[in-house]
C-alpha cells in the first residue's frame, strides 16, 4: 500500500509546518505545505490526500483571538470540503494554533443556536512554554490507538479550554470526545499549574470530534518525535523514539 498523502495547511504566522512535516515522514507518511491561498485557488486539492494537518504558530497574528481568522477562513471556504474530507473516513489534526483553528471553525464542536459551545481562551498563567504529561482515554480516536499516555511540550497563550456551561463538558467527556488530559506526577487528572499549564476545566489538553478522527490538541506531539527531543534523552538513553512518533505512526497505520 502507498504511502499515505499528509497535505499540511499554512497561513501568514504558522511557524510549526516543518517540524510537522518531520513527524509525519519519519513515521512513513508523504507530507506537503500548502498555503490555504493556493488551496482556496483549488479546493478539489484535498482529494488528492489521506491526511489533513494543521501547524501550531500564530497564524494571521493571532489578530481577534488566537486562530479566530483561521477559523473563520476555513468555515467561510471549506466548511462543505472539510466535513466531506472526514466523512470520507479520512483524518484530520489540528496542534496547538491548528486546535485552535479547528475548534473555533466548529469542525471539533459544532455551534448551536446560542453560539460556540466551547472555546480556547488565555492562560490563567501566562504565556507557557514547558514539557506537560497526558492521560489518553477512549478508544475512538484513530491518532490514539493503544495509547494510554503522552508527554510533549506545550508553547501558547491561549490554550485554556472552556465550555459555555459545565454540562457541555460533561457531555463531550460521556460522548467519548475528551481524549486527552493533563495529569500530575501520580498520573492523576489535575487542574493545578503547572502539570495543567493553561488552567483548562477538567485538566482537557485535546479533543475529537464526534467521528473520533479529527482531532486536536495544545500540546505539540511533532516536538516529540526523536529521542534526543526530551530534555532527559541523556538520562533515558536513545533507545526508540519519542512519545508523539506514536501518535503520527497510528494515523499511517489506519490507512495500512
Amino acid at each position: 500500500m502507498a504511502a499515505p498523502r499528509a497535505l499540511l495547511l499554512r497561513a501568514p504566522g504558522t511557524n510549526c509546518d516543518a517540524e510537522l512535516a518531520f513527524a509525519f515522514e519519519s513515521a512513513g507518511a508523504r507530507p506537503e505545505s500548502l498555503h490555504i491561498n493556493s488551496l482556496r485557488e483549488r479546493p478539489n486539492l484535498l482529494q488528492d490526500f489521506q491526511i489533513l494537518a494543521l501547524p501550531g504558530g500564530f497564524s494571521y497574528g493571532d489578530d481577534v483571538a488566537a486562530g479566530k481568522i483561521l477559523a473563520n477562513q476555513l468555515s467561510t471556504f471549506f466548511s462543505d470540503e472539510l466535513r466531506a474530507f472526514r466523512d470520507a473516513e479520512k483524518l484530520i489534526l489540528g496542534v496547538c494554533n491548528g486546535f485552535q483553528a479547528l475548534l473555533k471553525s466548529g469542525l471539533l464542536v459544532p455551534p448551536d443556536e446560542d453560539g460556540p459551545l466551547a472555546t480556547l481562551t488565555n492562560n490563567t498563567h501566562g504565556y507557557q512554554d514547558r514539557w506537560i504529561r497526558m492521560s489518553v482515554s477512549g478508544t475512538g480516536c484513530p491518532w490514539l490507538a493503544d495509547m494510554e499516555s503522552l508527554e510533549a511540550p506545550v508553547a501558547h497563550g491561549e490554550g485554556n479550554f472552556r465550555c459555555r456551561a459545565e454540562w457541555i463538558r460533561l457531555g463531550l467527556e460521556q460522548a467519548g470526545q475528551v481524549v486527552l488530559r493533563y495529569i500530575n506526577d501520580r498520573g492523576q487528572t489535575t487542574s493545578d499549574f503547572p502539570a495543567n499549564p493553561n488552567g483548562s476545566d477538567g485538566g482537557v489538553a485535546g479533543i475529537t470530534d464526534v467521528t473520533g478522527r479529527v482531532l486536536g490538541l495544545m500540546p505539540h506531539p511533532e516536538r516529540n518525535v526523536l529521542p534526543t527531543h526530551h530534555p532527559h534523552w541523556t538520562r533515558r538513553g536513545l533507545a526508540g523514539g519519542g512519545d508523539g512518533i506514536r501518535l503520527f505512526r497510528n494515523a499511517v497505520k489506519y490507512f495500512g
